[in-house]
């Protein structure tokens, strides 16, 4: 199938399909793994089916991943860096073109800037391999409830929209309006901007927002989390160098601004 510009979901059928999987267990979303190592590949598959995940799909290049996500529609994809006709790194930006789904790179590539990149390109996690089953495991499961069932906790239709200016986030569909113009989020922006939320006008500290995207096994993510700041602010402020509503507190955390703003 060839990969077309205007193939995906219109805006408001994207959001239909979002609304609908907020009333589903995490279990039964799909999951499209892209590898081209066969048999890591199925081994993968088959921790996610011991784990209760039974809706997989796989691939083994990009121009297969693209040929799958186009027909079957997967809620996350968990990405290679090396594959045989590319990179996951270009993979994930023509994916990103298309869809906000959930990405997780896992990759032999562990260098600290090869993990930042795909981090700064906006991937939901990065996993270097060996990794751990329970792990892998662990983080896909955090990252779907982030992306998926993040409105059902905001408990009303007012709690699940942001006002920042003229800039609204929202939640239930993960994305930031801007007049006419929509950009997506990525599951850790919407935890992060959640727990920032939650706490508006407070600090929330470097540890709190690192527990917020990323759970028990936050350790270490602290430049991370700068690049995810980073990727928020040029989503939601009108000028992110000059920030008005994701303030910084040195050298303790950040702080969402209350109603009006603040100028730094």
């Amino acid at each position: 199938m060839e990969w077309k510009a205007g193939s995906s979901y219109n805006r408001e059928q994207r959001k239909e399909t979002i609304w609908r999987k907020d009333l589903m267990d995490i279990h039964q979303y799909k999951i499209m793994l892209v590898d081209d190592n066969h048999d890591l590949s199925e081994m993968i598959a088959g921790i996610l089916r011991q784990s209760g995940y039974e809706n997989i799909v796989t691939a083994g290049s990009v121009a297969e991943a693209l040929d799958v996500f186009q027909r079957e529609l997967p809620d996350m994809a968990v990405l290679d860096v090396m594959l045989p006709d590319g990179d996951g790194f270009r993979l994930f930006q023509k994916l990103r073109e298309k869809s906000r789904i959930s990405i997780l790179f896992l990759s032999a590539k562990d260098e600290d800037r090869d993990r930042l990149f795909g981090l700064g390109l906006g991937a939901d996690d990065y996993i270097t391999k060996p990794f751990l089953p329970p792990e892998l495991v662990l983080r896909i499961s955090v990252i779907l409830k982030r992306a998926y069932q993040f409105g059902k906790e905001a408990g009303t239709e007012n709690a699940s929209v942001l006002s920042l200016g003229e800039c609204q986030v929202l939640f239930d569909y993960g994305t930031v309006r801007r007049g006419e113009k929509e950009t997506p989020l990525t599951a850790k922006e919407l935890a992060l901007l959640k727990k920032l939320n939650e706490n508006r006008g407070k600090i929330v500290t470097f540890d709190a927002l690192c527990s917020a995207a990323w759970g028990d096994s936050y350790y270490g993510y602290e430049n991370t989390l700068m690049v995810h700041i980073r990727h928020l602010r040029e989503k939601i402020e009108e000028d992110p160098s000059h920030p008005r509503w994701l303030l910084t507190a040195r050298g303790l955390g950040y702080r969402l601004a209350a109603d009006k703003g603040e100028r730094r």
